[in-house]
């Protein structure tokens, strides 16, 4: 089970980075974790640090089920065994067995201290060897700069991070494997293009600030229909009349407005979206369903994968194995992120030409290996972390008399609402 969190530690994270010890300790000491023997946590939580606090933080759980099981030493370029569970926290810079890296302030002038970036773990498990990339890209800073043309400002400075993310997983260093990286992409739908369909026949009103020029507010109204208000655009507010346009048949009908992954087709893949945008929703704890007026609804929350990854997804597909793609928590408030998960079997050797200096799972006993592997976006902010009570369980594997089954999973938690 791999869980992937971003802006760890919540909002205020000077004062609720105390909890977050004390939280690790109880996750990893709970019932519901016991048969989860080894484990390997990462937090970056030195907020000091303003050249290399990124605020992500990233969980590993091993079922008891799974024999041997590898991580890469980026330092030592080669696998280490894991047995036991270490945390680790502060001096990630130093823990050679992960990657982590602080996009340059250059790249999103806008915010005084951007905590974005991503951090990077290599595993072989059943001869099977792939990279998890935890990652956290930048957020739209305003709705009328985001409105303006299409794309938007902010798609091309995403685009220019996670390339820099792709290059750095698939550069010379190290041998090349297939890779997962999930997280808070910030994905967003082209705004210009979503507005002009929500508002076809709509008149607009600009409304400027009083002591300058600046467009401070826009008001789309229906031509007719006693010119009834349909949308309010300000830089932190997206109010639209109809919020079920983003709920019926989950959405789907606005994908064709989320473009970002388009550009990186050849090195990201995804499984269908069956779920409604992802972020914003209300922080009301009654109101678990209902997104608030900040931001347009958008696929934040991805779960993305190399072509040799998806290939690895789709072979157990092959055999009867469905994949799971969605989210968690429909109608519970979980903050303003819902967590997204892709759950799948991972067949042994699936990408053993991408691992051919791995270890190898080597067994005995003669028996088939089906593990079962879930990949998903665990998602905080000012609620509880993930309340369990929320989460479905996750799927049980069918009867199958020669195998043995494992777990992996991976999750994430992004920004609070506020840096949205």
């Amino acid at each position: 089970m791999a869980l992937h969190c971003q802006e760890f530690g919540g909002k205020n994270y000077e004062a609720s980075m105390a909890h977050v010890d004390k939280f690790v300790k109880e996750l990893l000491s709970s019932d519901a974790m016991k048969e989860y023997n080894r484990a390997r946590v990462y937090l970056d939580e030195n907020y000091r640090s303003q050249e290399h606090f990124t605020a992500l933080g990233s969980f590993y759980f091993l079922h008891e089920s799974l024999k041997n099981i590898y991580q890469f030493d980026f330092q030592a370029k080669k696998y280490r065994k894991v047995t036991g569970k270490e945390i680790y926290s502060d001096t990630l810079e130093s823990t050679p067995m992960l990657e982590k890296e602080k996009f340059p302030q250059h790249y999103f002038p806008e915010c005084k201290w951007s905590r974005k970036g991503f951090l990077r773990t290599r595993w072989c498990i059943a001869d099977c060897a792939f990279d998890l990339v935890n990652i956290h890209l930048f957020h739209d800073a305003s709705n009328l700069v985001a409105w303006e043309s299409s794309p938007s400002l902010y798609s091309g400075i995403r685009h220019k991070a996670l390339g820099y993310v792709l290059d750095r997983i698939m550069d010379q260093r190290f041998e090349k494997v297939a890779y997962f990286v999930f997280g808070d992409f910030n994905f967003r739908l082209d705004a210009k293009s979503v507005v002009e369909t929500l508002c076809t026949k709509a008149t607009m009103q600009t409304v400027r600030a009083a002591d300058s020029s600046e467009v401070v507010k826009l008001i789309f109204r229906e031509a007719d229909n006693d010119h009834k208000v349909l949308l309010q655009l300000e830089k932190k507010l997206f109010d639209y009349i109809n919020q079920e346009v983003f709920h019926d048949n989950n959405g789907t009908a606005l994908l064709e407005f989320d473009k970002e992954l388009a550009m990186f087709r050849d090195q990201l893949q995804e499984l269908d979206i069956n779920f409604p945008p992802s972020y914003p929703y209300s922080e009301d704890r009654s109101r678990g369903r209902q997104y608030m007026n900040t931001r347009c609804p958008a696929w934040c929350d991805r779960v993305l994968m190399s072509p040799a990854a998806k290939e690895l997804v789709l072979r157990a597909e092959s055999e009867g194995e469905l994949a799971t793609y969605d989210h968690i928590g429909p109608d519970v408030c979980m903050g303003d992120h819902k967590p997204v998960f892709l759950a799948f079997h991972l067949a042994p050797g699936a990408v053993r030409g991408a691992a051919t200096e791995g270890p190898r799972d080597r067994q005995t006993d003669g028996q088939t290996l089906l593990h079962r592997v879930v990949l998903g976006v665990c998602l905080g902010g000012p609620q509880p972390f993930c309340p369990s009570s929320s989460l479905p369980a996750v799927p049980t594997l069918r009867s199958l008399p020669t195998a043995r089954h494992g777990s992996l999973a991976a999750g994430t938690a992004v920004p609070s609402a506020s840096e949205h």
